[in-house]
């Protein structure tokens, strides 16, 4: 059974013009639902989590002042949306449909969140459409849970991983590995335990070869008992925010690989979407979709 999280929460109303292509959260399970992938039940619906779990992973002061939208202006400017109750409460929502979507990957190989994937919010700040870290809270909710140990978290999003770098940099724990552009965002990288920064324009045949052989000597080395991927789909070529130069097939085979590479090591995956900025909202759609429609093939 292929568990997904959704809220209706996740698409936030946003100013006229605002980059940020929120109709994806709201188009993407309309999708999956015609076209058969996905039937209702397959939909779990998140709710506010306990404070404990992101505190885990977040300082407390920032937490606290993010509740009580008292962001001083210039910190909040770099988060990218206007910040209001609603949308915290939005961030608090994908946090736990993350942290609900790693038990249902325990119990059956993979879970989704039709968000998340928030790689950018530090343990004391957010930025870049980022304000909590779902993975980070999700690797520590599996460990205060005692429900894992040694995590790998798989950040293929075109942006390097800084705040989830920053995050568990004291902690051996937890791996990161961020693939992703090396001239995007952002420009002062933080970092992980395994960065592999790409040079612009790089295309599906050079992009799948590095990942095919870096990420089973990964599982090897570090023998993870959970793997949390962020398959943000900005690495296409027709990305306005991303430098590389994938194809649609090509982000489906990168998909593929690692959800078969989880699969083959009986490793369970959380899957979190991250971005995508493809000039056409089709294009983003059908990328994510091929990420869902992979995991049910895979696991159910």
């Amino acid at each position: 059974m292929l568990k997904i999280a959704y809220h209706p929460i996740y698409k936030h109303p946003l100013p006229e013009g605002h980059r940020f292509p929120m109709i994806k959260y709201e188009l993407l399970p309309k999708q999956l639902l015609h076209e058969g992938t996905c039937t209702d039940e397959n939909f779990f619906e998140p709710k506010i989590p306990n404070d404990k779990y992101i505190l885990a992973a977040h300082d407390p002061e920032y937490f606290y002042d993010l509740l009580n939208l008292k962001i001083p202006h210039k910190e909040a400017r770099k988060i990218g949306f206007p910040l209001s109750g609603n949308l915290v409460q939005r961030e608090r929502i994908i946090a736990d449909g993350t942290m609900k979507a790693c038990e249902y990957a325990l119990k059956y190989g993979v879970a989704m969140n039709i968000a998340g994937g928030t790689h950018h919010a530090y343990s004391n700040r957010g930025e870049a459409f980022c304000m909590l870290n779902d993975q980070a809270i999700g690797a520590r909710y599996l460990q205060s849970k005692n429900l894992a140990n040694r995590i790998l978290i798989v950040d293929l999003d075109v942006h390097q991983g800084n705040g989830t770098a920053e995050i568990f940099k004291s902690d051996a724990s937890v791996f990161t590995f961020s693939m992703h552009g090396s001239g995007n965002y952002p420009f002062k990288k933080e970092v992980s335990d395994l960065d592999i920064p790409l040079e612009k324009g790089t295309g599906d045949e050079a992009y799948l070869s590095i990942l095919r052989n870096t990420l089973p000597g990964l599982i090897e080395k570090h023998r993870p008992d959970f793997i949390f991927y962020l398959c943000g789909v900005d690495v296409l070529a027709t990305d306005k925010l991303g430098t590389l130069g994938l194809s649609i097939d090509g982000c489906k085979q990168r998909d593929e690989f690692v959800l078969k590479t989880c699969r083959e090591h009986e490793i369970p995956v959380q899957c979190s979407m991250g971005g995508g900025y493809s000039k056409e909202i089709k294009t983003i759609v059908e990328a994510h979709a091929n990420t869902f429609r992979l995991a049910a093939d895979f696991f159910c």
